[in-house]
């Protein structure tokens, strides 16, 4: 009897040979173009096999011939979003490099709300997303040939652009829900902030409403990034702040 953990694993969605389709039958690129418009649309909860066949004047059944399962189809969006622009060429510069490759990062989060919990959620391991991380690995180790730190500060870099760019996304979810601006919102809660001063329990507050620069997000974004890769050159090996350990 063959042992069930010597048996061969099935086959990755980035393994499979794809069966031509039919004629007049939705193409996989087709299919996940739908989905993509879908997601971003209407979230992923909106996603369904179902769905893209009706949108596709397709049948549900036929669709499972080329793609199996619903995860196999977020696996296949997700590599398309991350192949859907080039990513910057690297100019030998470790911090130029890993500005850009964040930038890009962050517009294409942006343009894809959904993206950000599935590459959070689960190894991206497709031919775009492997060659994206690649790329990054390669801009952060012209600053150092130490790859253990070279992987951290380009995780430390992601993270980033993942917490910013969730940030943002929140924002205009709440746009959404409330069909105000964030000028309306604040004009809305003027009279109470206004209170909350006066009152004088919170002064370092006061300041931040009275006195400091509101930034666009786009200047907020590059603020944070500075700091990050200011970190990470302090730490690099080498450095005199570099730890050891």
């Amino acid at each position: 009897m063959t042992d069930p953990a010597q048996q061969p694993s099935p086959p990755l969605v980035w393994q499979k040979d794809r069966p031509t389709p039919r004629r007049q039958a939705p193409s996989v690129e087709r299919i996940v173009q739908r989905a993509l418009a879908i997601a971003d649309a209407e979230g992923l909860p909106a996603l369904s096999m179902r769905r893209i066949a009706t949108d596709l004047r397709s049948g549900t059944a036929s669709l499972y011939r080329y793609v199996t399962s619903r995860d196999e189809l977020l696996d296949l969006m997700v590599d398309a979003a991350q192949g859907e622009t080039d990513p910057p060429a690297l100019t030998g510069d470790w911090r130029t490099d890993l500005t850009g490759i964040a930038a890009d990062a962050r517009a294409t989060l942006l343009r894809h709300p959904w993206l950000g919990s599935e590459l959070t959620g689960r190894p991206a391991l497709g031919a775009n997303s492997l060659r994206r991380y690649d790329l990054a690995l390669a801009a952060a180790s012209s600053l150092t040939a130490d790859i253990t730190f070279a992987s951290h500060a380009v995780d430390a870099v992601t993270a980033y652009v993942f917490g910013t760019v969730a940030q943002e996304l929140a924002e205009l979810r709440a746009q959404q829900r409330t069909g105000l601006t964030e000028d309306e919102w604040r004009a809305g809660v003027g009279p109470y902030i206004r209170q909350v001063i006066d009152s004088g329990d919170y002064p370092q507050f006061a300041r931040r409403v009275r006195d400091a620069e509101d930034l666009t997000p786009e200047e907020q974004f590059a603020f944070g990034l500075a700091c990050v890769l200011d970190g990470i050159a302090a730490r690099a090996p080498g450095t005199a702040r570099s730890d050891p350990a």
